[in-house]
């Protein structure tokens, strides 16, 4: 018996319904009121606790969601012409054998990194 995938993320929030419309319409995911499932398409999940001290988010976030997209420059012209801030280092894309990467915040401030995976 194992665990085959994660099966959902719960965070509190101020406004549920603000933060499940504003992640539904900027970046897709979820579903729509009254919809409980979101189907993925399949594909790596990075599981890793971090130390408390960590720099590679927030200090007072106590978790960054990292979400794997197929077109990340489309999906930052988008996010860019909605008026949302667009954070990107070089530093961030060094490994092309791990992917690309950008970090966006959703109306509540808490961290999203989006990862797109290399292409094989």
């Amino acid at each position: 018996m194992a665990v085959t995938g994660i099966g959902g993320l719960f965070f509190r929030c101020k406004d549920p319904k603000a933060q499940a419309d504003w992640y539904l319409t900027h970046l897709g995911v979820g579903a729509p009121e009254g919809v409980w499932i979101w189907n993925q398409q399949a594909g790596p999940t990075v599981f890793s606790p971090f130390k408390a001290d960590s720099d590679y988010f927030a200090a007072d976030k106590a978790y960054m969601l990292n979400l794997r997209v197929d077109d990340l420059d489309g999906l930052l012209a988008s996010l860019r012409a909605a008026g949302i801030a667009v954070i990107t280092k070089p530093e961030w894309d060094a490994t092309p054998e791990i992917g690309r990467f950008a970090r966006i915040h959703d109306p509540e401030g808490n961290p999203i990194e989006l990862w797109q995976p290399p292409t094989a």
